[in-house]
């Protein structure tokens, strides 16, 4: 067998600590640990998180992969959820419930500044415009949406003073901005649907999948003023989660493949603001789920799937992106 000098021309790095800027593909041993590493760029794969304390299908999520917030849902039975929990990245903990128990709503913002949008409050209900504001505390009740009824939306935002609502049952395309004291009809997405996917801000976001009632795989991004048709996702899809920083960064996660009582799938997406890459699956395939982070540190949690339909309590943690590793004996 071949030395690695023969290959590559070069003798293995002996250092007493990993280097602090490596280039992909460098490899070296460290003497302190014994152990050969390597340093290479992942595409992405999901790992098992701390499980919600109530488990759950159609929540909002907010914050970031260590920083979360989840609240609202049902349990695939008639009473809707006010459940509000916090994420300090390994388990979850309850806090102060919202103000009106709902599911199929929209979340933005961050773990002690998010916004719960929207929803359904009954059963049946055709939706309502509910908002209310958290402050990392309590929730306190703020102005409505102007479009009602709305369920099954987008929503975006970094905080919960500047926020986007957008699309929604009944299907539609209406689209509204929440500058922290009110929402303001803007233009409409140019393909209205429900039960899609949203990330990003207020000025700059993104709307992906759905239904048309088809369902679509149909992206829009958002300048501040106008919705722009881009690329599509690889895998159409509604009832998915979604996150994002901005419209050119985003994560679509999971989500049903078509309409009635259709299987679910674990396809994750990642946007690079041309195109939708096809990264890790979701290691428990569902829909109905919801998402926080970022689309190279995201966490997905809630859900259900058609081998359990029963709502789900497990959380999944997403990383890509530059990474150490180590090299086993094999």
């Amino acid at each position: 067998m071949a030395a690695y000098k023969e290959v590559k021309g070069i003798n293995i790095q002996k250092l007493s600590a990993d280097p602090p800027a490596p280039i992909e593909g460098q490899v070296w041993y460290n003497t302190t640990s014994g152990a050969l590493k390597g340093f290479k760029v992942s595409a992405g794969a999901w790992a098992t998180g701390g499980n919600l304390n109530n488990a759950r299908i159609s929540l909002a999520g907010a914050g970031t992969q260590t920083a979360a917030l989840a609240f609202g849902g049902d349990d695939n039975t008639l009473p809707k959820y006010a459940f509000t929990e916090s994420y300090n990245g390994s388990s979850w903990t309850e806090v102060n419930d919202l103000n009106t128990a709902r599911d199929k709503l929209g979340g933005t913002g961050t773990q002690t500044a998010a916004l719960a949008i929207g929803g359904e409050s009954g059963y049946p209900s055709p939706g309502a415009g509910f908002t209310e504001t958290w402050n990392g505390t309590s929730w306190t009740e703020v102005n409505d949406l102007n479009t009602t009824p709305r369920s099954n939306f987008g929503s975006a935002g970094a905080t919960n003073t500047a926020a986007l609502a957008f699309g929604g049952d009944p299907i539609t395309g209406a689209t509204e901005s929440w500058n922290g004291t009110n929402w303001t009809e803007v233009n409409d997405l140019n393909t209205g649907r429900d039960v899609l996917a949203g990330g990003g801000s207020n000025t700059s976001a993104l709307a992906f999948g759905g239904e048309t009632p088809s369902t679509t795989g149909a992206t829009e991004s958002w300048n501040g003023t106008n919705w722009t048709e881009v690329n599509d996702l690889n895998t159409a899809r509604r009832r998915l989660a979604g996150r994002g920083t901005d419209n050119t960064s985003a994560i679509a996660i999971g989500g049903k493949i078509s309409l009635g009582p259709d299987p679910e799938t674990g396809a994750t997406e990642t946007w690079n603001g041309t195109n939708w890459t096809e990264v890790g699956d979701l290691n428990i395939v569902r829909g109905y789920l919801a998402g926080a982070g970022t689309n190279t540190s995201a966490l997905a949690f809630g859900g259900s799937s058609p081998l359990s339909p029963t709502a789900k309590n497990a959380t999944e943690e997403f990383n890509a992106g530059p990474a150490t590793v180590s090299f086993g004996d094999a």
